[in-house]
């Protein structure tokens, strides 16, 4: 990444390059200017010479926590390279400060081995998190380090999502709210109606996603599932049940949990050797994996937690899994469902059909993914197998349980948002369109319910005019005057 300014590259990225830790560097690096001036762009924060400091370890990870939030994966590459003998005397340079503390507490959660350090005894307790800079939840107190561990998972999953002024501007517009009003301005009988569309729109968006068209019993079947998203707990095994519906024809696929490597991307037209986007979790990993996104997820559920970013955390984290050899795409998005209607975003009883704004922005969709796997393949290892699959090499189980999902909470807000205000007013206002036009020719006309959703559909087919075929064969009874008529009422109802 190219330098706004001439500076000092401090905190994650410098320890990063200095000690060469294989993994990603983050998004946002952070360097000193050598003049006095703070500002930010899109991939640095730079900040004034006045915060110039000793360059030690120490000194590094307190800027880095103070100013760069906590990056678990950092801090697990770090212990994993450091020996515990470092560490307990980088502890002892300010063995009760705050972020003192916060080291001490990361490295005895994160390899769960505790250090030959007495408990403090001193009365304050300092949030691991500081919620200035990320997301959090409540959290529990742990007395050993006087640190509440606000983190919002477990050492098996924890994404962590940064602030940002789109993520506080959407979730201070309380969208759920919101939705609530707008849902309770309705007609009920148009609602339920809506409901039943909007949940097959959403079924066959998914699919679409996925470069697939189903037919409509297999879409309502899909759909009837998400309908019930949120009714039973999350579990493995309730994953491993919503798979076999996913997957209509499970002769060429094994179904359940993999047992070999996976990737997303092509094959080599000649060789047939894997071309991958994305690397997926070691299959040995992935039950420890799932079992922590089941955990998170109820940690997740503390009331402080935003829903979106509960979702987005979750759904995301388990697509970058991706466990199944198929049917992950359509999982990742029911889990928006689920976690949606679990924390009583969706209360209304109506599905909220975000894979239909996630399909309509597409291209960002993809974006978002890549965010997260691009960078990756530079740090997996891995070797083309007998059977033109890959085989992950080093150990790469932190990469998935520890991310930052920033970048998806943004965008799933954004979808959230736009279902709200485009997708769902879309549906009820064509409802409600299509009850005032039929009224229109039930009183004109005494048309069978049949006969009109067929003419409807002719007319939205041909902009508002029904074509010379349809007069022929389905409507030859209409006179032209009455034919006239018709159409000009379709198109001051509907707008056309």
């Amino acid at each position: 990444m190219q330098v706004p300014e001439e500076g000092t590259l401090v905190g994650y990225g410098a320890v990063i390059e200095g000690l060469q830790l294989a993994m990603p560097l983050p998004d946002k690096l952070a360097i000193i200017s050598e003049k006095r001036r703070s500002y930010s762009t899109e991939k640095w924060n730079v900040y004034s010479s006045r915060n110039i400091f000793d360059d030690n370890l120490y000194k590094h990870l307190v800027f880095a926590l103070k100013y760069e939030g906590i990056n678990l994966l950092f801090f697990k590459k770090l212990f994993e390279k450091a020996s515990e003998k470092d560490i307990v005397t980088l502890l002892q340079l300010e063995p009760t400060g705050q972020y003192s503390r916060k080291i001490w507490f990361l490295y005895e959660w994160l390899l769960q081995k505790q250090l030959p350090i007495k408990d403090l005894a001193i009365k304050n307790f300092v949030a691991l998190i500081d919620t200035n800079i990320q997301y959090a939840i409540t959290g529990t107190r742990s007395a050993r380090h006087r640190i509440i561990n606000n983190l919002p998972g477990t050492v098996d999953f924890c994404p962590l999502i940064f602030k940002t002024q789109k993520l506080e501007t959407h979730i201070n517009a309380n969208l759920s709210d919101k939705k609530n009003t707008f849902l309770n301005s309705i007609h009920k009988d148009v609602l339920q109606r809506a409901y039943s569309f909007l949940l097959l729109k959403d079924s066959k968006a998914s699919f679409t996603i996925e470069n697939e068209n189903p037919g409509t019993n297999r879409a309502m079947r899909w759909g009837k599932a998400i309908g019930q998203a949120g009714n039973k707990p999350l579990r493995v095994a309730e994953l491993e049940r919503l798979q076999q519906i996913v997957i209509e024809n499970a002769r060429f696929i094994k179904l359940g949990l993999r047992d070999e490597g996976g990737f997303v991307g092509e094959h080599d037209r000649f060789s047939g050797e894997p071309i991958p986007e994305h690397i997926s979790a070691k299959h040995q990993d992935i039950a420890s994996l799932l079992n922590g996104l089941v955990s998170a997820n109820m940690l997740m559920q503390d009331a402080s937690y935003d829903a979106v970013l509960a979702a987005a955390s979750i759904a995301f984290g388990f697509v970058f899994i991706h466990p199944f050899e198929d049917g992950n795409g359509r999982l990742h998005r029911y889990l928006i469902h689920h976690i949606l209607a679990k924390k009583e975003f969706t209360k209304q009883g109506v599905i909220f059909p975000v894979s239909a704004s996630i399909l309509d922005h597409i291209d960002d969709y993809r974006k978002v993914l890549e965010s997260y796997s691009h960078p990756l393949l530079d740090v997996i290892k891995w070797k083309v197998t007998k059977d033109n699959n890959v085989e992950v090499l080093n150990h790469t189980i932190d990469l998935y349980r520890y991310f930052d999902a920033t970048k998806q909470a943004e965008f799933l807000y954004d979808c959230v948002d736009d279902t709200l205000k485009r997708v769902i007013p879309q549906e009820v206002n064509y409802l409600q369109n299509y009850d005032a036009f039929k009224r229109y020719l039930d009183n004109e006309f005494e048309m069978p319910d049949k006969m009109v959703a067929t003419l409807i559909r002719f007319l939205e087919q041909n902009n508002g005019v029904l074509s010379k075929r349809a007069l022929k064969k389905e409507f030859s009874a209409l006179k032209k005057e009455e034919v006239k008529a018709i159409e000009a009422q379709y198109k001051v109802i509907f707008a056309v």
